[in-house]
């Protein structure tokens, strides 16, 4: 039988035989200290030696197997340092190489058509007004004429937010940002003259629709501003935006309860793969003398128009989009169209 010494020797032979395999280390780790090991034979022997020698031979064994242990941890770490190193080798990078450019990145085709939105209102005068878009529910519905339980309401489904603001007024996002026009209107005295695109939320999604999508409000108060108006500055937007004069503008008689009379604002294209379809591009109207009133100015005397536009809708149509989940979903191949 081995002396420990030599015990020890050997384990530590066998350790460095086993040269960048792992399995080899583990099978010659079990030779000396695994259940049935060559130290732990020697530890159940223990039993038959008499105390005094037991507990001379026992410490003796502890040694060796404490050696043993620490050249199996020593060759770990070897085996492992080679691979690390192997591999740093393999993937080493030379740093003296011109680096790879990274592309140049671009606006998304929604925020194109905002600021586009904007740069074309502001040539005609407008100004551009932005606002929280978590609302109240005062602003967002009340004061546009559409109280508490009004049916109106249920034409814009949206998401709640526990807890009031700090006039007790309940939270939601907002559905419109129809709110930034009774904001504006309530700070600044007319001739009001403005335009509001934000983000805004409904309980909404398909092909056309989103739970989160874009919108552009316009609001022009004065004394004396008629559907005319409203007529000449969304035909003038809309050709100066799809960037042709050959298209036709109709407007539709319909429901909103901020304006009275309201009328939804159809395009025709005069050519292209849309020619002669009429499209639905926003809702509009002469503001409801309650909404002026709302605004802490006189119905009686001041007068106005508004309208909303979907920036989504106004996008699809300028670059022949037919699913607006396609804005949202990330996909590189798409956006990259765009820029």
């Amino acid at each position: 039988m081995y002396s420990l010494e030599q015990l020890v020797a050997s384990a530590v032979q066998d350790f460095t035989v086993a040269q960048d395999d792992a399995a080899a280390l583990e099978n010659a780790k079990a030779k000396y200290l695994g259940k049935t090991g060559q130290i732990t034979e020697l530890m159940k022997g223990l039993g038959k030696l008499d105390p005094e020698a037991r507990k001379a031979q026992g410490a003796l064994i502890n040694a060796a197997k404490q050696q043993i242990e620490a050249a199996l941890t020593a060759r770990r770490e070897a085996l492992a340092d080679a691979q690390m190193q192997a591999r740093l080798n393999a993937e080493a990078i030379d740093v003296s190489l011109p680096g790879r450019g990274r592309a140049g990145g671009g606006l998304h085709p929604v925020m194109r058509t905002w600021e586009r939105v904007e740069a074309i209102f502001r040539s005609i005068g407008f100004e551009v007004a932005d606002g929280p878009e978590i609302e109240n529910d005062w602003t967002n519905f009340t004061a546009l004429n559409s109280p508490e339980n009004h049916p109106a309401r249920s034409m814009q489904d949206t998401f709640y937010i526990d807890g009031n603001d700090s006039e007790g007024k309940p939270l939601l996002l907002r559905t419109h940002t129809s709110p930034m026009q009774v904001r504006y209107a309530r700070s600044h005295t007319p001739p009001i003259k403005v335009i509001a695109p934000g983000r805004t939320y409904r309980v909404d999604s398909d092909a056309t629709h989103s739970p989160m999508f874009h919108q552009v409000e316009g609001l022009w108060i004065a004394e004396n501003i008629s559907f005319a108006d409203l007529k000449g500055v969304y035909l003038n937007f809309v050709k100066a935006f799809f960037e042709t004069d050959d298209l036709q503008v109709r407007f539709r008689p319909s429901y909103f309860p901020f304006t009275e009379p309201s009328a939804e604002i159809d395009i025709a294209f005069g050519s292209g793969p849309l020619k002669g379809r009429w499209l639905e591009i926003s809702g509009s109207g002469q503001v409801h003398p309650s909404v002026v009133r709302n605004f802490g100015l006189d119905p009686e005397k001041y007068i106005g128009f508004a309208f909303g536009s979907g920036l989504e809708r106004l996008t699809m149509l300028r670059y022949g989009v037919n699913d607006l989940r396609l804005f949202y979903e990330g996909d590189l191949r798409f956006l990259k169209q765009f820029n």
